[in-house]
């Protein structure tokens, strides 16, 4: 017989063989040839799929890690910028607590420049030049460092990057409670927003009825009306507590607060260099420091 007509006619087989038999005769050696190449076609077709979507899947976490480290270095910066911000911070807090102090010791002075302080300019024409302090007592300068970058990566994922110690010392440096005392007493409806409106309520409620109209910005009125506000004991009150918040409360918080974030500086760098030492073979990260 030959190889054409091996095997058993079509018809004289099951209704399942006949689904699965290819020509008009059916054969045993042929259907486990055929079945043997389907499990080889689809396991190569299968595992193929499945390496390819490994593949693709660790493709994705790598990218998420190299973005992570990219917001490490990104929220380091930042950090450096706070650090920055609150040196700045307090030196001009500094000025003006130094100005408003002076201002406070000259309050009963016995002259009609009681009000008056000279501010020493070495390009001005004149060396500097004069002007009132009280006149600029309504200003403000809430405690307002950058953040904006903590704000974007502090969901994303970026702090699985870090060692439990050093993401709770990030969330302490932007929302901590220094950062928050500092951000809530000099700014609205904090202490400081409270005296300035004391000084402003004062003006408008008792000033304006007691004196002609008038200026603060114009240094002839502290000098002519210098008695009248001397004996504004209440003003000279609130002048008191606001330097003493400024000296005893602000300026050791502001200088607290630099420290805290100079350590958290170079805590985030001394993880950032140990990211930055790690390998990847296929699938693992190493660090050979670790």
């Amino acid at each position: 017989m030959s190889n054409k007509e091996k095997g058993v006619k079509k018809e004289k087989v099951n209704w399942f063989l006949q689904l699965i038999t290819l020509g008009d005769r059916f054969s045993w050696r042929d259907f486990y040839d055929r079945l043997k190449k389907g499990i080889v076609d689809f396991s190569i077709v299968f595992f193929g799929v499945l390496l390819s979507f490994g593949v693709e899947q660790k493709g994705m976490r790598d990218d998420e890690r190299d973005d992570g480290i990219e917001n490490l270095y990104k929220l380091r910066d930042e950090i450096e910028e706070m650090i920055q911000y609150t040196d700045i911070y307090a030196d001009e807090l500094k000025w003006v607590s130094e100005i408003f102090r002076k201002q406070f010791y000259r309050w009963e002075k016995d002259s009609d420049s009681a009000f008056i302080d000279w501010y020493e300019e070495p390009e001005d024409e004149n060396g500097g030049f004069y002007f009132t302090p009280m006149a600029n007592y309504n200003q403000r300068n809430p405690f307002d460092p950058p953040r904006t970058t903590f704000e974007a990566i502090k969901l994303d994922g970026t702090f699985r990057l870090l060692p439990d110690i050093v993401g709770r010392r990030m969330t302490d440096a932007y929302e901590g409670q220094d950062v928050r005392y500092l951000i809530e007493n000099t700014g609205k409806n904090g202490i400081e927003e409270r005296y300035v409106n004391q000084f402003i309520d004062r003006v408008a409620t008792k000033w304006v009825y007691d004196l002609p109209p008038f200026d603060l910005n114009e240094i002839e009125f502290w000098i002519k009306h210098r008695k009248y506000i001397q004996a504004d004991k209440f003003l000279r009150y609130n002048l008191f507590k606001r330097v003493e918040m400024w000296d005893y409360d602000v300026r050791l918080q502001v200088d607290k607060y630099k420290e805290f974030l100079e350590g958290s500086y170079r805590m985030l760098d001394s993880v950032i260099e140990a990211r930055e030492r790690e390998y990847k073979i296929i699938y693992w990260v190493i660090n050979p420091q670790t």
